[in-house]
């Protein structure tokens, strides 16, 4: 009587076969597992240009705050690191006696091109005038 060992998923050759499939399948998947990452870069770069936004409306409007007149662009952009700086705009949104309020666009740049989700971060910030 002959005894038959059992090899667990087939034959040699069928083993080759499916380390080869698997292999495709990886080929296959890599091009989402790109597309997931780029996507994450893109949501920090977005994340990281409404933070400096937020920083330059602040310091635009602190400085506002402590003179009679609109909000310091200037003050604003020297506020923010340089690439975000570069791609802000600071603006006077509302003005009075008691208050000033800025709010700072920042451009967020793509990572791909043609996708573009977050076009421009904004924040504003208003300060009591002093």
């Amino acid at each position: 009587m002959s005894m038959r060992t059992h090899t667990p998923g087939g034959t040699a050759d069928a083993t080759r076969r499916d380390r080869g499939q698997v292999a495709i399948e990886y080929l296959g998947f890599i091009p989402l597992l790109l597309l997931v990452g780029l996507l994450a870069i893109q949501a920090g770069l977005a994340a990281y240009a409404a933070n400096q936004a937020g920083t330059g409306a602040r310091a635009a409007a602190r400085m506002a705050s402590m003179s009679s007149g609109d909000c310091d662009e200037q003050a604003g952009k020297d506020a923010m690191s340089g690439w975000t700086a570069e791609r802000a705009d600071i603006d006077n949104e509302s003005s009075s006696l008691d208050e000033v309020t800025c709010t700072a666009h920042v451009e967020v740049p793509d990572i791909l091109p043609g996708i573009n989700i977050w076009s421009t971060a904004e924040r504003s910030s208003t300060m009591p005038r002093t």
